[in-house]
């Protein structure tokens, strides 16, 4: 998920709406209350503590997760977070929706993320299995997916393999083509691997020479910061709470995006940075292959982790594709 060195734009395509998305008015204040009926269920485990467990393969596992807002009877809004990231990521987005009058907003930990279980298989179709699960057990028969990068791909999968259980998608800054190298990540992967943390450090100097070790491969200090968000200590020992051999062995399944020949009927929106490499007029012919209704936006000025480059943009976008109350 790192940002492109130089500003790219897409070229004008044919037959496409292609919408620069405008600044908004004002949001409601970031101290506004959320609705009086929200609450947040945390689910499974603390975002900190990491599931070692091994289910089967071909089972689905119970993703941590927390639910903001209720009430009403608008359709639940499922998040899913990117590669190395977890729910955390979207929980100032997440509350500025509800304030926004979004209805139930639900962030879940990627299975391999945050304190979602670890599982040795990490592609497209289990990370939706792990969805559809979740849902069941939460008693949703229908909602509206929003995923950033990898979540946008597996949000993509989920409304391809059951269009019944998506009434709209959002897909943030990813199309269903492959897309960045493998040997970026693999690099990021082994020097995360390679960090040594002693005992008995504090948490900042733990960072610390996390960071610096990173350094000489992840240039970018915004990347490491992130990254380094996966750093967690258990029980006294600094470890990576993100399965860093799972997602190493399917690097190529998660850059790539499985052979689908049905297209998914209902509304979608690619919503992309313009700053971003992610969302090219070569993708549109596969874009409208799969996703017939699909409206692309791009947003002037934001790279590739969109909802943090151009936050109020980012939430007017959404919001404007919300269907009405």
């Amino acid at each position: 998920p790192s940002l492109p060195p130089a500003p790219w734009f897409p070229p004008p395509n044919r037959g496409w709406r292609l919408t620069l998305v405008p600044p908004p008015g004002p949001l409601p204040a970031s101290g506004t209350a959320v609705p009086p009926d929200a609450h947040t269920l945390v689910g499974h485990a603390p975002m900190s503590r990491p599931r070692p467990t091994r289910p089967s393969s071909r089972s689905a596992v119970p993703l941590a997760h927390a639910v903001l807002g209720g009430g009403g009877d608008r359709l639940p809004l499922v998040l899913l977070h990117g590669l190395f990231g977890s729910r955390g990521n979207f929980q100032t987005v997440a509350k500025a929706l509800v304030r926004g009058g979004s209805g139930k907003v639900l962030m879940l930990d990627a299975r391999n993320h945050g304190g979602s279980p670890h599982s040795p298989l990490m592609t497209y179709e289990a990370m939706s299995l792990d969805v559809q699960h979740l849902l069941t057990c939460l008693g949703i028969t229908k909602c509206i997916l929003l995923g950033h990068s990898m979540g946008g791909k597996t949000a993509m999968t989920l409304a391809l393999q059951r269009p019944d259980l998506v009434e709209r998608l959002i897909s943030v800054d990813i199309t269903p083509v492959s897309t960045a190298p493998v040997s970026e990540f693999s690099a990021y992967i082994s020097a995360m691997k390679s960090v040594k943390i002693p005992d008995g450090l504090s948490r900042s100097a733990a960072r610390q020479l996390a960071d610096d070790h990173l350094r000489p491969v992840v240039q970018l200090p915004q990347l490491r910061q992130f990254l380094l968000t996966n750093l967690v200590e258990v029980e006294g020992r600094y470890i990576w709470r993100v399965n860093l051999e799972a997602i190493s062995h399917h690097l190529a399944d998660i850059m790539n995006f499985p052979v689908f020949h049905k297209p998914y009927p209902g509304p979608a929106l690619f919503l992309g940075g313009s700053n971003s490499p992610y969302i090219s007029s070569k993708d549109y012919p596969e874009i409208k292959r799969l996703f017939p209704k699909a409206d692309v936006q791009y947003i002037e000025g934001a790279g590739h982790i969109v909802h943090q480059d151009k936050f109020e943009e980012f939430i007017a976008a959404v919001l404007n594709f919300l269907p009405a109350p």
